[in-house]
C-alpha cells in the first residue's frame, strides 16, 4: 500500500491488531471502555454492532477531543447457538459448559464492525459466518478449556489456534470467525479515502 491516512483500532483484541499487522497496516491501538452488556429483547446481529458502534464512537470522540481525527475501525465479536448468545466465559468451568453446549452443533458467528470518524461518514455492518463443531468428548472439553485459550473469546475458542481441532467446518469468512472480517473492513477503509494504494479500485 502506498499511502496510510491516520487508522485506529479500537479493540484490545490482538487478533484483530495481527490481522492489521500482516497487510502492514501502520494504525494505533485505542481500546474503548464501553458497557458491553446486552439490552433486554435485543437481536443478537443488532446488539453486535451498537457495541462496535459504542466503541469506535467513544474513542473517536476522545480523539476529537485531542484535536485529532482519525479513522477508527471498532468490532464486536458474538458466538450465537439457537437463542443464546456466547459472550466471554467467565472462568474456566463456564468455558467447558460452553463448549459442551457447541459440541457436535452448528453457531453462528456475528461480528459487528464500524468504520469511520468523528464527524462521519460511517460505514456500519455485520458480518455472519455459521460454524459446526465436531462432536467433542468430555476429556477433550475439558482439556481445551483448561488451555485457558478461549478465555478472552466468545464461545470460548479460538479457531485459530488449538481450538482449529474443535471445527468440523465453516461456511462463510473464516476471519469473521478470528474477530474481524477484514477484507470488508479494508475495502470500507479504501471506499472511505482511508488507504490508498494498490488495493484502491
Amino acid at each position: 500500500m502506498s499511502s496510510f491516512a491516520d487508522i485506529v483500532l479500537a479493540s484490545a483484541s490482538l487478533r484483530r491488531r495481527r490481522m492489521f499487522e500482516d497487510l502492514g497496516m501502520q494504525f494505533e491501538v485505542a481500546p474503548a471502555d464501553i458497557d458491553e452488556a446486552m439490552n433486554e429483547g435485543e437481536a443478537p446481529g443488532a446488539y453486535a454492532l451498537r457495541a462496535a458502534q459504542e466503541k469506535a464512537r467513544a474513542v473517536a470522540t476522545a480523539f476529537a477531543k485531542g484535536g485529532r481525527t482519525p479513522w477508527i475501525v471498532g468490532a464486536d465479536t458474538i458466538v450465537v447457538l439457537g437463542d443464546a448468545v456466547l459472550t466471554k466465559p467467565g472462568s474456566r468451568a463456564e468455558a467447558a459448559r460452553m463448549l459442551g453446549r457447541l459440541s457436535g452443533r452448528a453457531h453462528t458467528v456475528i461480528t459487528g464492525w464500524v468504520v469511520g470518524r468523528h464527524g462521519g461518514p460511517w460505514i456500519e455492518r455485520t458480518t455472519e459466518t455459521r460454524v459446526v463443531f465436531h462432536a467433542l468428548s468430555e476429556e477433550q472439553i475439558r482439556g481445551y478449556a483448561e488451555t485457558g485459550e478461549g478465555m478472552d473469546k466468545a464461545g470460548a475458542y479460538a479457531i485459530q489456534g488449538l481450538g482449529a481441532f474443535l471445527v468440523e467446518r465453516i461456511e462463510g469468512d473464516y476471519f469473521n470467525v478470528v474477530g474481524l472480517p477484514i477484507s470488508l473492513v479494508m475495502r470500507a477503509l479504501i471506499e472511505l479515502g482511508a488507504v490508498r494504494g494498490f488495493l484502491s479500485p
